[in-house]
């Protein structure tokens, strides 16, 4: 598994997992706590992204998202926005989103898609309000799609549909 560089050196609280040509990239905004705590994303037990992405047939049903390193045998990679700050979205400091960071990973590895997890990061990132979706940007040839968050503070925006459709369009447009 390669990643972008030596996570720990950097100060980042979780690795990035990512390597060239992957069909989707999932760009979180920042590590929870939990997160942090068990060294992997997603961890909180309520958050509903690795059951997503069992449900949305990305990963097989018996997947352990311990073994997040091997995401890329699946074509899937990890990312976050904030790679040294850990915390909700309300919580993050000034400077805590690195924009140009991530549009270097993606310039770098260059997945068929970027997508974001929640709306507030795809916002932070692309600079204007959006919708879920496949965007209208895109990052030489990845495109941008934005997904509802899967934590369990913004369950009462959840539609799986969505996951859905972004997996339905990598798979077709293998």
């Amino acid at each position: 598994m390669a990643r972008t560089s030596d996570s720990a050196t950097l100060g980042h609280i979780l690795p990035d997992v990512l390597t060239p040509d992957l069909r989707i990239v999932f760009c979180g905004t920042a590590a929870s706590r939990i997160s942090a705590a068990k060294g992997y994303n997603y961890a909180n037990p309520g958050n509903l992204f690795w059951p997503t992405l069992k449900a949305v047939a990305l990963l097989p049903p018996n997947f352990n998202p311990l073994d997040f390193t091997t995401l890329p045998t699946y074509g899937l990679g990890l990312t976050d926005l904030a790679k040294t700050s850990i915390g909700n979205d309300d919580e993050l400091g000034d400077g805590a989103l690195d924009v140009v960071a991530l549009r270097k990973k993606i310039e770098r590895f260059q997945p068929r898609y970027l997508a974001f997890t929640s709306k507030f990061g795809a916002s932070t990132f692309l600079g204007h309000k959006v919708e879920y979706g496949r965007q209208a940007e895109t990052i030489k040839s990845t495109h941008i799609f934005v997904l509802p968050s899967t934590s369990g503070r913004a369950r009462r925006f959840f539609d799986v549909a969505w996951w859905q459709e972004l997996a339905q369009r990598s798979r077709d447009e293998a």
